[in-house]
């Protein structure tokens, strides 16, 4: 562990120590440290002695002393997980340090990407595609941040003082009073109820997420933009129109994805965009009214073009008053009176006041460019580039939305909505469900109509499976319009996510083109059309194998299908956090994309604990951008569309028994009589759903009767709980061992960047599971049978996988992550052996306030292990 990372590890842990001691006693502190060095001891020892020795101390805990201990190891993976970030934060601040000193580029960086693409295709098509380049990052409420906000107010305010200590070298009586105040927030962090008393609301959740845009994305987006536009332009940043265009733009499911989820209504839709818009707006004006002071150039030398004079104009007969105050504030400046006003304007739209609001962003954004060029033409490129380029930027990404509001529904919900108006007429006495399906297009409306069409178009049709499920949309669209003109522009996007859809999918696009809406919207377009694609269900249906094979198959006939249209294709991909829906470093997937089919434009879902983890600090935020956007624009890169195809096409016949092999071993496991009731009685699956960690429901339907009904955050979550990992690498090993050509397999990890990213993600869920924990729990469930299927495709997918990648352990070859991981695991097993002492209770059919005991123990756990093993939900 690098030196700076252990010291702040020992120092947090040290003062979580002590506050353990103050609070709870030396007999807490002296608990927690013997199961510490038990859990450590054990992971080295191949006896199981010693594990078996922690196992006997949690059981001899009483339940009072389990929650302590479970809860301070809790927050000890709060504070680790705080130390790497703010080390990880550490390092990325002195290699930007280091290469500012040289004429290189740092790997992965956007300048790096583009000078790839240079070498590959010329300076001006670069910079072409440069321009054209789209990250679209949307953010969903998925609940798989257990974490509560209370207690990551305290880590960010951790942090705070960690880089306080850092950067200022304190010494004497300011370093003992930033340790005072580290033991303050340590002791508040462990104050603090770990669990929600009650789910939040879907509009918690909405402010959850903007609370991150506020923190971090309404500065950092732009960051990004001036930092690569710095190097593009030399030494005549700042001097020079900025060459680069906004490329980011925020997307969010947060109120508008109501698959599933019946909090999720019209009236929150609206409630939701209102909330966004007025963090924007408050943003944009606090942003402008800061621009503007700062504007103080004298008339004498900076001269009004007459733009400018001719905006003044403008403005004052919106408002002679507040004209009067900007020019009293700012005697002959004339930049900074208009800049005064056009803030002044800013707080009338978000006020709603009609007389002074500006209409759209599109307004805004011409009245600063009308100031920029006023700038420009006096001789100040410096003032019309710097600052209020910001802002612009600002403008451009987020407008007066902020993020694009965006709706999903199941297709069934459609179709009973349709058959009930054939029956019941329009206006006849429809049910409530139905109602609301056409009140969410009356909300599109009114959303539309208030912050611009941009604000909220793109309606997500969850388990497309015909072309009829898209029609449903623009039908049920028109019906809540009837009898006006005035229905809002929609774009009806398929969701291909079940094993069968993906084989479909350009069937059903095909017949998509003779919808009469559809061919209207792509001529008033350009030609454009977003699918999305669901890593979830896909995985859950065939494993994740098959579901990664069938993803990039379906990605490539659709790219083709676009092309024979001459339409510009998004895919939309729905990863979420855990390896098991699609997560991992979403750079290097991107890399590995079919040809054609990413083409400058990368869009996918953040989810739950991803969000707070890439975009919460703004240096963090800032590399993940530019890791995204430099991939994005490589993808396209000829070179690496060459070695996509060819490694596709020379591995056919690879991929092609790693399919029929994973799918059959898969479904021998899953489809096993009892399998989803087992599973139930394996994992805290029915525990997970007590959990008041987001507003949706774990479950589609009320039973466990089936994995259809099951959605696939509980099924991922549930598995990592359990240290399991099942739905990151059931199938591989087998598929593997019956492929038996190691020599070509470790060709393919070479050459195929799809099977290398695919092994890499497999490592991380290997790395995380833990054999002897899983045992465990396996052992809950009464069926030696599965179990044993279990631990068997464990022990024979780590064998191959080690085989093929060469390493002597799960990441062996990435060093930091994996020795992480490594010092994790102890304690997480701590964790895990907790849990198991109350699920072992809950399984055994305790009743009464015990079973109350028990619960709230496990839920506590549940916070802890996801704390410790991070990207699990």
């Amino acid at each position: 562990m690098p030196a700076p990372l252990r010291d702040d590890v020992r120092l947090l842990g040290g003062l979580l120590g002590t506050v353990l001691r103050e609070t709870g006693g030396q007999d807490l502190l002296d608990d927690v440290e013997r199961l510490r060095e038990l859990a450590i001891r054990a992971y080295d020892d191949p006896t199981g002695e010693v594990l078996a020795e922690a196992e006997a101390l949690v059981e001899g805990l009483s339940m009072q002393r389990a929650e302590q201990v479970a809860r301070a190891f809790t927050c000890y993976f709060h504070l680790a997980n705080l130390a790497e970030e703010y080390h990880r934060v550490r390092v990325l601040r002195e290699r930007e340090a280091e290469f500012a000193t040289r004429a290189t580029t740092p790997d992965d960086s956007l300048p790096e990407a583009f000078e790839q693409l240079v070498a590959e295709v010329g300076r001006e098509e670069a910079l072409r595609r440069l321009r054209r380049l789209e990250f679209r990052p949307v953010l969903t409420a998925h609940p798989t941040e257990a974490r509560r906000r209370a207690v990551s107010g305290a880590v960010r305010r951790i942090a705070t003082l960690l880089d306080e200590r850092d950067a200022q070298r304190l010494g004497g009586t300011s370093l003992a009073e930033n340790e005072r105040r580290l033991l303050a927030e340590i002791d508040t962090m462990w104050r603090t109820a770990p669990i929600r008393e009650h789910k939040p609301s879907v509009l918690d959740e909405v402010k959850t997420a903007l609370g991150v845009f506020d923190a971090t994305m309404f500065d950092t987006f732009p960051t990004v933009y001036r930092r690569l536009d710095d190097w593009l332009l030399g030494d005549e940043a700042g001097r020079e129109e900025p060459l680069v265009r906004p490329f980011v733009s925020l997307g969010t499911w947060i109120g508008g994805d109501r698959d599933g989820n019946p909090n999720v209504t019209s009236e929150v839709t609206r409630q939701a965009a209102a909330i966004a818009a007025d963090h924007a707006l408050a943003a944009l004006e606090q942003r402008a009214r800061l621009v503007g002071r700062k504007l103080t150039l004298d008339q004498d030398g900076t001269p009004p073009s007459d733009g400018l004079r001719t905006l003044w104009e403008r403005q004052r007969r919106l408002s002679e008053a507040v004209t009067s105050a900007a020019a009293e504030a700012s005697p002959r400046e004339p930049h900074r009176a208009v800049m005064l006003v056009v803030a002044d304007r800013i707080a009338a739209t978000r006020a709603r006041n009609a007389d002074l609001a500006y209409a759209t962003a599109e307004q805004l954004e011409s009245d600063l460019r009308v100031v920029q060029e006023s700038l420009v033409a006096a001789g100040a490129p410096r003032a019309a580039y710097g600052d209020l380029q910001q802002l612009v930027w600002q403008v451009e990404t987020f407008g007066f939305h902020l993020a694009e509001l965006e709706v999903r529904q199941h297709s069934q919900v459609h179709e009973a909505a349709l058959a009930e108006i054939a029956e019941k007429g329009l206006h006849g006495d429809l049910s409530d469900r139905t109602r609301e399906v056409l009140d969410t297009f009356r909300a599109l409306g009114a959303v539309q109509e208030r912050y611009g069409i941009r604000a909220a178009r793109r309606y997500i049709v969850s388990f497309t499976q015909k072309p009829e499920h898209l029609a449903a949309v623009y039908e049920l669209a028109e019906l809540a319009f009837a009898g006006s003109d005035e229905v809002p522009v929609v774009d009806a996007i398929p969701l291909f996510e079940t094993f069968a859809d993906l084989r479909a999918s350009v069937d059903i696009l095909e017949s998509m083109l003779t919808l009469p809406q559809v061919q209207r919207r792509l001529a008033e377009n350009g030609r454009r059309v977003e699918v999305m694609l669901g890593y979830s269900d896909s995985s859950k249906d065939v494993g994740p194998v098959s579901a990664t094979l069938a993803l990039h198959d379906a990605q490539s006939r659709i790219a083709q299908w676009a092309e024979r249209h001459d339409i510009t294709l998004t895919l939309f991909h729905g990863r979420g956090g855990a390896l098991g829906r699609g997560g991992g470093p979403a750079n290097r997937a991107v890399l590995a994309q079919p040809p054609g089919s990413v083409d400058g434009r990368f869009k996918l879902t953040e989810q739950g604990e991803v969000i707070l983890a890439r975009y919460g600090d703004p240096t963090i935020a800032s590399r993940h951008i530019e890791q995204v956007a430099a991939a994005t624009l490589l993808a396209s890169a000829p070179s690496t569309e060459r070695r996509n195809a060819g490694a596709t096409d020379r591995y056919r016949e690879l991929a092609a028994a790693l399919d029929e092999s994973s799918r059959r071993r898969f479904h021998e496991l899953v489809r096993a009589d009892g399998f989803p009731q087992w599973f139930a009685q394996v994992t805290p699956l029915e525990e997970v759903g007590l959990l008041p960690i987001g507003s949706r429901p774990a479950r589609r339907g009320l039973s466990v009767s089936s994995l259809d009904d099951l959605r696939a955050i509980p099924w991922v979550f549930s598995w990592s709980q359990a240290r399991i990992n099942l739905a990151g690498w059931y199938g591989l090993g087998t598929a593997l061992k019956e492929f038996g050509d190691l020599a070509l397999l470790r060709e393919a990890h070479r050459e195929w960047p799809l099977f290398a990213t695919l092994l890499d993600n497999v490592e991380m869920s290997l790395a995380k599971s833990d054999e002897r924990i899983a045992e465990r729990y396996l052992a809950l469930g009464g069926r030696d049978d599965l179990a044993q299927a279990v631990l068997d495709e464990l022990r024979l997918t780590r064998e191959q996988v080690l085989a093929v990648t060469g390493n002597a352990w799960p990441l062996a070859g990435r060093r930091v992550l994996g020795r992480a991981v490594q010092l994790r695991s102890p304690y997480v097993d701590a964790l895990s052996l907790l849990q198991v002492r109350a699920l072992r209770g809950l399984r055994a059919g305790a009743e009464g306030p015990v079973k109350d005991e028990l619960q709230h123990l496990l839920l506590l756990t549940v916070n802890g292990v996801a704390a410790g093993l991070q990207n699990t939900g």
